[in-house]
């Protein structure tokens, strides 16, 4: 079957599949009463979306899951993926979907400790970062095993640099360091839905630059899933996603970086993930030092994340998501002429 043709089909199916499977767990969910709790401590106004459907993230979890198996399935020479490069690509595309099933599972007993307990704080942070970094290290495992063994990280203008044994270690940190980056991102209706739909275009633009069509293929398939929540997400939401799906996104974002073998991309289609998650260090560490020279600790947004704190400055939900999303389109864009110029 042709690659463009698989790939539609791909798309197709991640999104009817999210979407249409909305009518069942949308309803499942309000009658378990997995309802979302709000922190008093973020904006009044979203007291109101007390109670929505959280864990709706399982409805892209199987659209997607589903869409690569059937796209890898539809592959011409699904046998060709065993031999020289192709075991690389295949353990890129089959490895990155088991590491998102990975963080899933974290984010998933997130979720059941909040709904359980009736509270917006589920695991703790050390817990979830001991699960992250073996899930992390299990997948580049498995990359070394499959013998993806290459320490070279390509750079704008400096080229190519060997980090050798540094890049493992600093590999793991940046896969746990993005899961949550995603996860923080999904703070309001379509947010992230919307960002990493538009990520995945940046991904599918790079694959095809490299002639890689299973990763352009998990790019589509993410790009069908997202699209297809979004039916269910967009503002006014009727479900959240959850740290369950935020988590299992973020898994797959780090897969399509590994995928293409360009680390370095995740900085233009990943840059409001990275400037959500270092609003909130950022924050933290300006009250600390401030409370530590004046005994009054100040804020340097006035609240974050960052899209708490364009909503604190009057912008509406639709008008974050939109400004987001078309950032991200132009970081993708970026990303597609930096493969275009140096790989094309």
């Amino acid at each position: 079957m042709p690659n463009s043709l698989r790939f539609a089909l791909v798309g197709l199916v991640a999104f009817g599949l999210t979407a249409l499977s909305g009518f069942w767990i949308v309803p499942y969910l309000r009658r378990l009463k997995y309802g979302q709790t709000i922190l008093d401590i973020g904006p009044k106004w979203h007291k109101d979306k007390e109670g929505t459907p959280t864990m709706g993230g399982l409805m892209f979890i199987l659209g997607i899951t589903v869409a690569v198996v059937l796209g890898r399935l539809m592959a011409s020479d699904p046998s060709a993926s065993m031999v020289d490069g192709g075991r690389v690509m295949l353990t890129r595309l089959i490895g990155g979907l088991l590491m998102s099933f990975g963080f899933m599972a974290v984010g998933l007993a997130d979720d059941y400790v909040k709904v359980s307990k009736r509270q917006n704080l589920g695991l703790t942070p050390r817990q979830k970062l001991i699960f992250q970094f073996a899930i992390a290290a299990l997948y580049l495992t498995a990359l070394f095993l499959s013998g993806d063994t290459s320490t070279l990280v390509h750079l704008p203008v400096l080229g190519w640099m060997n980090l050798g044994l540094l890049y493992w270690p600093l590999a793991m940190t940046g896969i746990v360091y993005m899961v949550n980056s995603v996860n923080i991102t999904d703070g309001l209706d379509g947010l992230l839905s919307s960002v990493t739909l538009f990520g995945a275009m940046g991904f599918f633009a790079a694959a095809q630059a490299l002639r890689l069509p299973e990763i352009q293929m998990l790019a589509t398939a993410v790009m069908g899933g997202c699209l297809g929540f979004l039916v269910w997400n967009h503002y006014p939401a009727r479900v959240f996603m959850g740290d369950t799906g935020s988590m299992f996104l973020g898994g797959l974002v780090c897969a399509l970086t590994f995928g293409v073998g360009l680390p370095v991309l995740i900085v233009p289609i990943g840059i409001i993930y990275i400037a959500e998650s270092l609003s909130v260090v950022i924050q933290t560490l300006y009250f600390k030092y401030t409370r530590k020279t004046t005994g009054t600790g100040k804020r340097l947004f006035k609240m974050s994340p960052i899209h708490h704190h364009f909503e604190m400055l009057g912008y509406t939900e639709h008008q974050i998501v939109l400004a987001f999303s078309l950032i991200t389109a132009v970081g993708s864009l970026l990303a597609a002429l930096y493969v275009l110029n140096y790989f094309g």
